[in-house]
């Protein structure tokens, strides 16, 4: 069962990564990786032992399933160094490429001959490598697939890490979690190797080659998967945090317009399932709406007068801004739900033409959720702009 949920884990990684394949099918990087976890999984696949019966049955050959499995694995390790020669990069990569590909092709062909030229009569679906350590011909079958196996790992944690340590960001997570994950196949393979060894000179380490190693490999196919995964996901569970944190902080602001937006009927409908951007976008797209009508009641003296009384209690710029505009939109809503005679008949689009960036949006709904001057401005402590023009 193990082995079905890592073959499980690294095909769902191979579904992640295919939308992004058959948009860019030209791209080596993305074939190397697509190739990786879809051999991997292909690997632990094989390996399962239901499934190993199975081959065996249906073909009539005991056995069969390992050379199969053998050769998966090193289909999986060809993959791996592909992908090795691609990060690295250079002038002669498609060279590289070409002669690691020729180079376990030969490993395959010489699987395929050992299996042959040798005797495996008893199936044995978990223990296969220990069981058949000193048999002629099948001997050299096992070392050659993992010798094979364990370059491939090996030089991939080696290439994994190295990169990590010049990158920064969820590239150097990614790289870094692949790294650990690939030292997990090394592991596999030595653990494997210990055990054939261990038979050689007369001890039972079967626990070890069909156990221990199979747990390990389980390990890294989901460390693996990780960390291919993490630079596809991170910037993206970036902007999600991003975007559900301006969506939070921009509540009291909408808060206060609420009453505008249900009255003038500006609000476009909540989306439903939606993701934190797409509730970001509605929620602006709303206080935007509301802004705009608002144009009409936006009194310049009262900012002016915010501004510089905040400027005298903290002397922060930034903040005076805010708090001055979280007072004339708290004072604008307020007179739009009175009287007609409240409008403000002054300079025409003075409020769309000084609206503050989206940024500065946030500091203003910090404003309106805690400044006693915005407070006194909703409350209409305020001088009204119709009081300040009758007087001058």
């Amino acid at each position: 069962m193990t082995d079905y949920i890592s073959a499980g884990v690294l095909w769902l990684g191979l579904t992640v990564r295919a939308p992004e394949l058959l948009r860019h099918r030209r791209d080596p990087y993305l074939r190397a990786i697509c190739a990786v976890l879809g051999l991997a999984g292909l690997c632990f696949f094989l390996g399962a032992p239901p499934t190993v019966g199975a081959v065996n049955d249906l073909s009539g050959v005991a056995n069969l399933a390992a050379p199969l499995t053998y050769v998966a694995i090193t289909a999986y390790s060809a993959a791996s160094q592909v992908l090795i020669v691609r990060w690295r990069g250079g002038g002669r990569v498609r060279r590289t490429t070409r002669r690691w590909m020729v180079a376990y092709a030969c490993v395959v062909v010489g699987i395929a001959v050992m299996f042959v030229l040798g005797e495996a009569p008893v199936e044995r679906r978990t223990d296969l490598d220990t069981y058949y350590a000193s048999t002629p011909y099948i001997r050299e079958m096992i070392l050659l697939y993992l010798l094979a196996h364990l370059t491939a790992v090996g030089s991939t944690t080696v290439a994994a890490l190295r990169w990590a340590g010049r990158v920064r960001g969820w590239l150097r997570a990614g790289l870094t979690t692949l790294g650990l994950g690939t030292l997990c196949g090394v592991g596999f393979s030595a653990a494997k190797l210990a055990a054939v060894a261990a038979h050689w000179f007369g001890h039972d380490w079967t626990t070890l080659g069909a156990h221990v190693s199979p747990a390990v490999a389980g390990a890294g196919a989901l460390l693996t998967v990780t960390g291919v995964l993490i630079p596809l996901a991170g910037p993206r569970l970036t902007e999600w945090c991003g975007a559900w944190r301006t969506y939070v902080r921009l509540e009291p602001l909408e808060r206060e317009l609420d009453d505008v937006l249900a009255r003038r009927a500006l609000r476009l409908p909540r989306p439903r399932w939606a993701s934190p951007v797409t509730r970001l976008v509605w929620r602006l797209t709303s206080i935007h709406n509301a802004l705009s009508h608002l144009d009409a009641y936006a009194d310049r003296e009262l900012y002016d007068e915010t501004l510089r009384a905040e400027l005298r209690l903290t002397g922060d710029p930034q903040r005076a801004a805010a708090t001055a505009w979280a007072a004339v939109i708290a004072a604008a809503a307020r007179r739009d739900a009175g009287p007609a005679g409240a409008r403000y008949s002054g300079e025409s689009d003075w409020f769309l033409q000084r609206a503050p960036e989206p940024a500065a949006l946030e500091r203003i709904a910090d404003a309106l959720a805690g400044s006693p001057l915005v407070r006194a401005a909703a409350a209409g402590t305020k001088t009204a702009p119709a009081e300040r023009s009758s007087r001058a």
